[in-house]
């Protein structure tokens, strides 16, 4: 299927392989531009197995900022300082909600490991721009990937409009606006949204998330 698939899980196959053609549309679209995340991370939420999934957050689309962005919606790699902005409301967000320790850094990887999907709605920008690749079908294809996970009995946690738009895949979703500084004020602190998808796995005899990092 090309670079971009190699670090996918086997389990996604039977999702993703359908979309071959319009994936590598898409990736011969850019392929003259200095995207982020790059060529071989593009895929990067799906190196988890899809059976797995408990959670699906969504994101927007990668971080513009040179080496921010790595294939996981709001994560960055454990390197990277300063934090973005909406990834520091998140964890002040996360910390106020569940009482973890502050994390080290900003890498998200471990969540992965508890069965939460990092999943940008749109999978690449331009190096140094936002949103410089909303309109070239991402959203086509990240939307088959939520379905399949929310399916499966996955939960949405959509923060923004965005991410809203996959509302109708998910039986379970928790939602609120955006954690950028423009928005997090007017709804996202106070919103609970860790603790909130564990009661609702809590509910469905699904073990609970540690959302220690």
């Amino acid at each position: 299927m090309g670079r971009a698939f190699l670090p996918v899980h086997a389990s996604w196959s039977d999702v993703l392989d359908p979309l071959a053609p319009q994936i590598e549309k898409i990736l011969q679209s850019i392929s003259n531009d200095d995207i982020a995340p790059g060529i071989d991370r593009i895929f990067a939420a799906c190196e988890m197995d899809l059976s797995s999934v408990k959670c699906v957050i969504v994101g927007q689309d990668p971080y513009p900022t040179p080496g921010n962005a790595h294939g996981l919606a709001f994560s960055v790699s454990p390197e990277v300082k300063p934090l973005p902005a909406s990834l520091r409301n998140i964890f002040a967000e996360l910390i106020s909600d569940v009482g973890v320790a502050i994390p080290e850094n900003g890498d998200l990887s471990p969540w992965r490991g508890q069965g939460v999907l990092l999943l940008n709605r749109v999978l690449t920008t331009k190096v140094g721009q936002s949103n410089a690749h909303a309109h070239i079908g991402w959203q086509e294809i990240t939307s088959q990937i939520a379905q399949a996970a929310a399916s499966q009995g996955a939960i949405g946690v959509l923060w923004g409009k965005s991410a809203q738009e996959l509302s109708h895949l998910f039986t379970h979703s928790i939602e609120s606006v955006h954690p950028s500084p423009l928005s997090a004020y007017r709804g996202f602190f106070g919103s609970k949204p860790f603790s909130k998808v564990n009661q609702q796995l809590e509910r469905g005899g699904v073990p609970l998330i540690d959302w220690s990092l």
